[in-house]
């Protein structure tokens, strides 16, 4: 067993007895890790102001050497999220964030520039009232660290130019769009319009804070959304449970 430092955000809160609590975090350092937090449900606990869904913290706990529970054994609150005043949708967004981070990650594969999008991703989601191009963002990221993000520059059927088109067919399974030619013998549920795909690959390959003078219509939002509401349920075989909550 070590003692590990690092800086998490809580991404799933669970009751292991009356005084205690499993928290998950997702780490810079060591990505998701599950630790056992004994006294936490209690009134004076030295973890009370500290253990709460979407909190940052600077930690400390107990590597164990194989199988069980982490122990943690400190925790500094960095910053409690607070969503945006009078929006309850900037909520939604935060919990489904947290999910996807605990279904789509492994236990000890760290994700430094994930970890980094999370951390800003909620910071914006407490300061502005505008959540679209941040969770986007995300979201593209976690696909981008996880092997699984779409192709938006070429056609997934023959890898060729996509060609001009007023729209495109996307199909999760073979992650990407279709030109006009291949489109005919495949098989895919989501349109999407050529204004939208040039927003996608211009996002999927920023690296840098999202331009405040990138702006989205309705019926982007509206695509970009579908699309990757279709392609988190492709991976994760089955709908995320808070992807109902982001209507536009």
């Amino acid at each position: 067993m070590s003692n590990e430092k690092t800086e998490g955000v809580i991404i799933r809160l669970a009751d292991f007895s009356e005084s205690s609590k499993v928290v998950t975090w997702f780490t810079r350092d060591f990505g998701k890790t599950a630790c056992l937090a004994k006294g936490a449900k209690r009134l004076k606990s030295s973890f009370e102001a500290a253990i709460d869904l979407l909190a940052t913290c600077r930690i400390v706990f107990i590597r164990k050497s194989s199988g069980g529970l982490d122990i943690l054994t400190e925790a500094q609150l960095v910053n409690r999220f607070r969503p945006y005043p009078g929006n309850l949708s900037h909520l939604y967004v935060g919990y489904y964030i947290a999910e996807l981070l605990d279904a789509l990650t492994e236990e000890y594969d760290p994700h430094p520039e994930l970890y980094d999008a999370v951390c800003e991703t909620i910071q914006h989601l407490q300061e502005q009232d505008d959540f679209q191009k941040p969770l986007i963002k995300f979201e593209l990221t976690i696909l981008e660290e996880i092997g699984q993000l779409p192709q938006f520059e070429y056609c997934a059927g023959c890898n060729g130019e996509l060609g001009p088109a007023e729209a495109y067919l996307y199909d999760a399974h073979n992650g990407g769009v279709y030109c006009r030619d291949c489109e005919q013998q495949r098989h895919g549920n989501v349109r999407v319009s050529r204004g939208t795909i040039s927003v996608l690959q211009k996002l999927s390959t920023e690296k840098t804070v999202l331009s405040q003078r990138l702006n989205l219509s309705l019926q982007q939002q509206r695509e970009i959304r579908h699309l990757l509401s279709t392609t988190m349920s492709h991976i994760l075989g089955r709908r995320p449970k808070m992807a109902s909550y982001l209507k536009l």
